[in-house]
C-alpha cells in the first residue's frame, strides 16, 4: 500500500491490514481510502456453498475470512482517528450482496463508530470526489447530475433509516415515490 501511495495511486481499496503509519501516509498524500470492512466478508461466509471449491475459495480461505472481520473493524476504528484521512464508501459488492449494500454503511456507524453524517457523506459527495466525479455527481446543487433518494427517518439520528427508502429519482426520472404524494412508481 505504501508503494502504491508513493507511486501516485489515488485510492486504496480494502486495506484490512493497514497500520496507523500507512493510514497517516494516505492522509498526508491525499489518497482516498475505501475500506471494505464487513459486508463483502459476510456475503462470502453466508454464501459459502456457492463459492467453495471455485478459485481460491477453500476451507482455509473461509476460516481466514471469518477471522479477518474483527481485524478489519479495528483497522477502520484506527482509520477514523487519523486526522485528514479521506474515507470514501464502497462495498465491493458481489453476487448475493446487492440488495443489502447499505448494511456496510450501517455497520460502520453502529459497530465502528463512524459519525452518521460522515458515513452518509462518504457514500455521496466523498465517493464522487474519490472517483474524480465530484464536479458532476454526489451532491444536490444546480447543474449537478444528482440522483436522489429519500428515506423514512433521519439517518443522522438513526442510521438504519437508510434501510427505509421511500423515494428514488435517477437522471430526473422517478422510480419510487410514496403513494400519499399521488405519484406512483414510474
Amino acid at each position: 500500500m505504501r508503494r502504491a501511495v508513493r507511486a501516485g495511486c489515488s485510492s486504496i481499496e480494502h486495506g484490512a491490514l493497514l497500520d496507523r503509519e500507512t493510514l497517516e501516509l494516505l492522509a498526508k498524500s491525499g489518497t482516498w481510502f475505501d475500506p471494505n470492512i464487513h459486508l463483502v466478508s459476510i456475503n462470502y461466509l453466508e454464501n459459502r456453498d456457492r463459492f467453495i471449491g471455485t478459485g481460491n475459495f477453500t476451507e482455509e480461505a473461509f476460516r481466514l475470512t471469518e477471522e479477518s472481520i474483527p481485524v478489519k473493524l479495528e483497522m477502520f476504528r484506527t482509520a477514523l482517528s487519523v486526522p485528514g484521512l479521506r474515507i470514501a464508501f464502497g462495498t465491493d459488492g458481489v453476487a448475493g450482496s446487492f440488495p443489502r449494500l447499505i448494511e456496510e454503511l450501517i455497520y460502520r456507524v453502529e459497530r465502528a463508530g463512524q459519525g452518521p453524517m460522515a458515513a452518509v457523506l462518504s457514500a455521496t459527495s466523498d465517493a464522487a470526489a474519490s472517483l474524480g466525479l465530484g464536479d458532476r455527481i454526489g451532491r444536490l446543487a444546480p447543474g449537478m447530475e444528482a440522483d436522489i433518494i429519500a428515506v423514512d427517518g433521519d439517518p443522522v439520528r438513526d442510521i438504519t433509516a437508510l434501510r427505509r427508502v421511500v423515494f428514488v429519482m435517477k437522471g430526473g426520472r422517478v422510480y419510487l415515490s410514496p403513494p400519499a404524494s399521488g405519484v406512483g412508481p414510474r
